[in-house]
């Protein structure tokens, strides 16, 4: 497979097309973005009735103080949009795991907090998650290549999500996430 397609060769000049071994890289990874996400989605519907991102969602929540953010905050450490997460948080409500309700402070921002029973359920939801990763991911790779694997994608998130961006929910004294 070619790495130029047949366009204009004016319009090509400044394009920095990939070679041949950058292309085979972006095709594997491309193809792991796509599917790695279903994997994990599938996982926790099975077993736990709940989707990747409502799991996303429940563990920025677990970390955060009292458990509690605002849902302008959450969008940000979920990387989903105000839409999708107000969605989300509704099915979630509807458990009982997460309440939403006016900011004390400013009735016009609104936050929510991970109840007892949503934290049950995390904890329920996360030895299978945590075995799917592990599956999925952390083994096939081994330790070396993952915290490569882990550098890379901090990379590209301070490109795509801007530098320091809390993309990744960490626990409030400051180590990685245990719960995936």
């Amino acid at each position: 497979m070619g790495t130029t397609p047949d366009l204009d060769p004016a319009a090509e000049a400044g394009t920095r097309w990939l070679d041949d071994g950058e292309l085979q890289s972006w095709h594997s990874f491309s193809g792991m973005l796509l599917t790695l996400p279903g994997f994990l989605d599938a996982q926790l519907q099975r077993d736990e009735d709940l989707s990747l991102f409502g799991y996303l969602v429940m563990a920025g929540l677990s970390d955060a103080p009292q458990r509690t953010l605002r849902m302008s905050e959450l969008a940000v450490l979920t990387q989903g949009s105000l839409s999708r997460l107000s969605h989300a948080v509704a099915k979630l409500e509807r458990n009982g795991w997460v309440e939403r309700r006016p900011c004390p402070g400013n009735g016009r921002v609104t936050i929510a907090t991970l109840t007892d029973d949503g934290a049950a359920k995390l904890a329920a939801a996360a030895p299978g998650h945590v075995a799917a990763v592990r599956r999925l991911v952390t083994d096939p790779l081994g330790p070396e290549l993952f915290a490569r694997l882990g550098e890379a994608s901090r990379r590209i998130l301070d490109v795509t999500a801007g530098p320091g961006c809390p993309a990744i929910p960490h626990r409030a004294d400051g180590s990685a996430d245990n719960a995936g």
